[in-house]
C-alpha cells in the first residue's frame, strides 16, 4: 500500500554532516511523537562514504529518491579525501548536480540574531542585536554553472583558467519574484545587490529586478546596492536590511560574511527551493550553511543548531506547519539564552556542551513549551 505521508530524503554526507543531522533527526522524531507529524524519513548514501561503497558520490538510487521526495535534509559534503578524486567524479556527483537536477534556483538564508549571544559575535551588541534579515541567493545559474569553463594550456606553457558569469532574463526574473514575495510577507522592503557598475550581467540583473518590481510588486519598496558596499553594510549596520536578493557568487560570499552577526556559521540554516508545480508543490533542500568541518569531525563538538533550524524552515515551507516551526525556533532560542552553547558560540568562561547535549537542550525546551 502506498503511503500518503510526505517523504523526507536524508543525506547526512561527510565530516560533521552525520553528527549534526542526527540531532536534526531527533527533533523530527519529537514532532512525530508529540505533535502529530507524519513523515516518511529515508536515509540515503551521498558523499565520500557513498563513493567508497558505490564508486560514485551520488548513486542513481539516491538521486531518484531526492527527485521524488517532498523535501531533502542535507548535512555536508567535502573533506581532504576529495583532493584525490578525479574532477569528473566531483562534478558528476556533488551538491551542484543536485541543485541543477532539482532546479533549486532560490536559496533562502535567514540571519536572525539571538540577543543573548552578543558575547559570541565580533560585532558590538548594539549593532548585532535585533538583526533579522534573509538573503535570497540565485542558486542554479551564474558563474558556478556558466560555460565555457576550465583550464587550458597557453602556447608559452602557462595555464589560463576560465569561469563564465552568465544570466538570462528568465533566470533573474524568477528569483526576483521569489524575493519580492518573501519581502511582501515581511516588512515590504527588498534590496537587490549586484555589480552593475562593472559587470554586464549585473546591469541586466538590476534592470530585470526593477522591471519585476514595477510590474508585479509595486507595493514592495525596492532599493539597489553594489555588492562590495553591501559586504561592508552587513557588518556596519545589519538591521537596515530585511530581504536581500543577489546572484549565485555574491550570495555565497555575502551570506557567509553575514554569519559574523551571530559569530558562527553553525547558527545559519538554509532552504533551497525549486519552481512550484501545478499543485503548488516545490522541490526543496534544507541544509546548514556550514561545511563538513573535517578538522572537528568525529569529536562530537560540532554545533547542530543550523541543522535543527533547517528543520524549522522545512516545517514552515514544505510541510505547512508554521506553528511547529515557530515552536522549534523558540526552543532553540530558549536553550541558547539559558546558556547551552557549543564551543563555537560558548560564552567567555563558560563550559561548552557537546553536539548531543545541544540537541538534548533543544528537545528539553520543546518538552517545556508543549506542557
Amino acid at each position: 500500500m502506498t503511503s500518503n505521508r510526505p517523504v523526507l530524503a536524508v543525506l547526512s554526507g561527510d565530516g560533521v554532516g552525520p553528527e549534526v543531522t542526527a540531532e536534526a533527526r531527533r527533533v523530527i522524531d519529537w514532532f512525530g511523537a508529540n505533535r502529530g507529524l507524519e513523515i516518511d524519513v529515508r536515509d540515503k548514501p551521498f558523499g565520500y562514504p557513498a563513493y567508497l561503497e558505490h564508486g560514485t558520490l551520488l548513486p542513481d538510487d539516491t538521486l531518484a529518491e531526492v527527485k521524488s521526495a517532498d523535501a531533502v535534509l542535507f548535512g555536508a559534503i567535502g573533506g581532504v579525501e576529495y583532493g584525490d578524486l578525479p574532477p569528473e567524479v566531483r562534478r558528476s556527483g556533488g551538491l551542484l548536480r543536485i541543485r541543477r537536477e532539482l532546479d533549486l534556483y532560490a536559496n533562502l538564508r535567514p540571519i536572525k540574531a539571538i540577543d543573548a549571544m552578543a558575547d559570541a559575535s565580533p560585532l558590538k551588541p548594539e549593532v548585532m542585536q535585533g538583526t533579522d534579515l534573509v538573503i535570497v541567493r540565485e542558486l542554479s545559474s551564474g558563474i558556478y554553472f556558466g560555460e565555457p569553463r576550465g583550464v587550458e594550456k597557453l602556447p608559452d606553457g602557462s595555464e589560463r583558467a576560465i569561469n563564465t558569469q552568465s544570466y538570462t532574463t528568465d533566470e533573474i526574473r524568477r528569483v526576483a519574484r521569489a524575493a519580492f514575495e518573501l519581502a511582501r510577507s515581511r516588512s515590504g522592503r527588498l534590496c537587490s545587490v549586484d555589480k552593475s557598475n562593472v559587470m554586464e550581467s549585473g546591469a541586466l540583473w538590476r534592470r530585470v529586478v526593477a522591471a519585476v518590481g514595477a510590474d508585479e510588486f509595486p507595493d514592495v519598496e525596492l532599493s539597489n546596492m553594489l555588492a562590495d558596499n553591501c559586504a561592508m553594510q552587513l557588518i556596519l549596520a545589519p538591521r537596515q536590511f530585511d530581504v536581500l536578493v543577489t546572484d549565485n557568487l555574491f550570495g555565497d560570499l555575502l551570506s557567509d560574511g553575514a554569519g559574523a552577526v551571530l559569530g558562527s556559521l553553525g547558527m545559519l540554516p538554509s532552504a533551497s527551493l525549486g519552481p512550484a508545480d501545478a499543485d503548488g508543490r516545490r522541490q526543496a533542500l534544507y541544509e546548514p550553511v556550514h561545511g563538513s568541518a573535517p578538522d572537528i569531525a568525529g569529536q562530537g563538538i560540532a554545533n547542530p543548531t543550523a541543522a535543527i533550524l533547517s528543520v524549522a524552515m522545512m516545517l514552515r515551507l514544505s510541510l505547512g506547519r508554521a506553528d511547529d516551526a515557530a515552536m522549534l525556533e523558540q526552543a532553540v532560542g530558549n536553550a541558547i539564552t539559558a546558556g547551552t552553547r557549543t564551543a563555537d558560540i560558548v560564552a567567555p568562561g563558560a563550559k561548552p556542551v557537546s553536539t548531543t547535549q545541544m540537541g538534548d537542550a533543544v528537545v528539553a525546551e520543546l518538552e517545556r513549551l508543549a506542557e
